[in-house]
Order: structure tokens, then C-alpha cells, then sequence
């Protein structure tokens, strides 16, 4: 049995705590907001961000940072991607030489272009940073649904360890060493399934869906693979996988935002309906800068922004993205 630190009780800090419970595991989550945590003390349930999910009496909550950290073991950090520095500040004077942080957001830092896991060794390097991704919606995986995921880290042992404490017969667990491009996959893909989410506002069908899905891992894939990823973990489970995902499912709040923009909702009128973070949104702006830095194109991002952070419309944005100059799929295939 391991005890482990869940820091932030969002949907996913909190779906993954009963994971953790149900494997034996002493759990604490932390939270900033008193507030949430005073419900779950009384409810054992997250009300707004995972209703219906009852958590065992065994978890313990707390508003505590520095007790979270010094009293367990391992810390599983799972804050919003727009909140990793600040918190991982907060963490800092605490956390113990070599002690395991499994970031589990999925983000680009704006300003930097760093990865969550960049960020995190930057503010506090001592630490043995892991990360855990993959096609897992909180809502699923509070349900005890199957589930398959996987875990990087710098070192086999360390992604070993993670793998062993979260997996079980619903919760499927692989190990890889490219953490960046588990990263990279994770992060842009809530972009493209922005695009997916304004392509269902706008009344487009399973074709529209199905090419921006495989063009979307297309620009990913080589954006990611310019910065020294492994095109075997774009066409992964954090990649495709969680692309698939995140493009098709009621659950993702990116895609629900899309949908709503592509209804005519402006990108704040959106986010206040979603009511939950819209990482895309913070993700968008960072990935038109990194193709701008490799000198990538990336057609479907570049529309994605300008919708957002332009008042194009979204129906235009496709039609520009429909109309773009011809050109071969795979520029890399030669005819006979």
C-alpha cells in the first residue's frame, strides 16, 4: 500500500482517487477551494464535477498543502493546466528529494511553450516528475468503466511504479519513455476537438468528423515529431486514442465547447456554459506558436485561433480549410 496526495479535486483528481482507493491505496485529496472541500467532507461526492460518483469513507480531505505533501508518499497532480506553476510553487518547499508528482493535466504553458511536466521539474527540481495520459474521461472512469491509459516517465522504474499503483481490471495501465510526445499528443488534441465540437454546432456530418480527426493527428503528428517525439506514441493511445476521445464524446467539455461556438456562441459565452476548464482554449495560442517556432503548418490550429481570437466565424474557417490549395495526403509517398 502506497499513501498518495492527490493535489486538486477537479473531476479528474477526484475519479482517480477511487481508483487509487480501490487498489488498497491511502488517499488524501487537496484543494484551495474550502468550500469544496467542506462538500466532499459531507457528501463523499463531488456535486457539480462528478455527481453520482460516491467515494469511499477512507479518502481524507484537506486544505492543507504542505500536510498533503509531507504525509504521503507519491503526489498526483491534478490541477488545471493554467494552474500547474502557481500550485507547483505552493508545493515546492515541501516536496521531498526524489519524491514521485504524477502530473496528470493536459496543457502547453502559453507564455513558455513548456509541457506540464516541464513546468513542474522547472519549480521544483527535486522532484521525479512522471505523467499519466491517455483516452479517459473522468465520467468513465468514475463509473468503474474500462479504461486504458499510460504512464512516462525519464525512467523505467518510475513509470513502473505509477503503472503499478493505478492499475486493476478496469483501469488498463501501459509504460512509455516519450513523455514529450505523450504530452504533445495530450495537449493539442483538445484543439482539434475544438474544431470537432464547432463542425457538430454547424450541423456537419460523420465525414466533416472523421477528416478533421485524421487530419488533426496528421498536424500533430508532425509538429510533435519536429520537437523529437516518436511517431509510435502519436499513433498511440495518447495520441490517436485520446484524439478519438476527446473529438467524439458527450463528456469532453472541449468539444461541447466547439459545439457551442459553432451554434454562435462567442468563446466566453461558451466556457461559462461548459462551467469547467476548456483547456483547448488555454492550449490553442501555444500551438500556433510552436508551428510558428518549427515552422509547421498547421491549417486546422491556425482556423481554430482565429475563431476563437479573431471573431472569424466557424462555418467560414471550414470553408477556408475546404478550400485551401490541392496538395498530395502523404508527401512523403512517391509515385511509380
Amino acid at each position: 500500500m502506497s499513501r498518495v496526495g492527490i493535489i486538486g479535486a477537479g473531476s479528474w483528481g477526484t475519479a482517480l482517487s477511487l481508483v487509487l482507493a480501490n487498489n488498497g491505496h491511502s488517499v488524501e485529496i487537496w484543494s484551495i477551494v474550502e468550500s469544496e472541500i467542506e462538500m466532499l467532507k459531507e457528501k463523499h461526492e463531488h456535486i457539480d464535477k462528478l455527481p453520482g460518483v460516491k467515494l469511499p469513507d477512507s479518502i481524507t480531505f484537506t486544505t492543507d498543502i504542505e500536510e498533503t505533501i509531507k504525509n504521503n508518499d507519491i503526489l498526483v497532480l491534478a490541477v488545471p493546466s493554467v494552474f500547474t506553476r502557481s500550485t507547483a510553487k505552493m508545493m515546492a518547499p515541501f516536496v521531498k528529494e526524489g519524491q514521485i508528482i504524477v502530473c496528470v493535466a493536459k496543457g502547453i504553458e502559453e507564455n513558455t511553450l513548456m509541457t506540464i511536466s516541464d513546468v513542474v521539474e522547472s519549480e521544483i527540481s527535486c522532484a521525479d516528475v512522471a505523467v499519466m495520459c491517455g483516452p479517459s474521461h473522468a465520467e468513465e472512469v468514475g463509473q468503474l468503466l474500462p479504461t486504458t491509459v499510460v504512464a512516462g516517465a525519464r525512467t523505467q522504474k518510475t513509470a513502473e511504479i505509477v503503472q503499478d499503483l493505478f492499475m486493476n481490471e478496469v483501469f488498463r495501465v501501459y509504460t512509455s519513455p516519450d513523455v514529450l510526445g505523450m504530452e504533445l499528443g495530450g495537449s493539442l488534441k483538445n484543439v482539434i476537438a475544438l474544431a470537432a465540437g464547432m463542425a457538430d454546432g454547424l450541423g456537419y456530418g460523420d465525414n466533416t468528423k472523421a477528416a478533421l480527426i485524421t487530419r488533426g493527428i496528421a498536424e500533430i503528428s508532425v509538429l510533435a515529431i519536429e520537437m523529437g517525439a516518436k511517431a509510435e506514441t502519436l499513433f498511440g493511445l495518447t495520441g490517436i486514442g485520446d484524439l478519438i476521445v476527446t473529438c467524439e464524446s458527450r463528456h469532453s467539455r472541449n468539444r461541447k465547447a466547439g459545439m457551442l461556438i459553432g451554434q454562435g456562441y462567442t468563446m466566453d459565452e461558451a466556457t461559462k456554459e461548459v462551467k469547467m476548464v476548456v483547456e483547448g482554449i488555454y492550449s490553442a495560442k501555444a500551438a500556433l506558436a510552436l508551428a510558428e517556432k518549427y515552422d509547421v503548418r498547421m491549417p486546422i490550429i491556425e482556423e481554430v485561433n482565429r475563431v476563437l481570437f479573431e471573431d472569424k466565424p466557424a462555418k467560414e474557417a471550414v470553408s477556408e480549410l475546404m478550400l485551401r490549395d490541392r496538395k498530395i495526403e502523404h508527401s512523403g509517398l512517391e509515385w511509380e
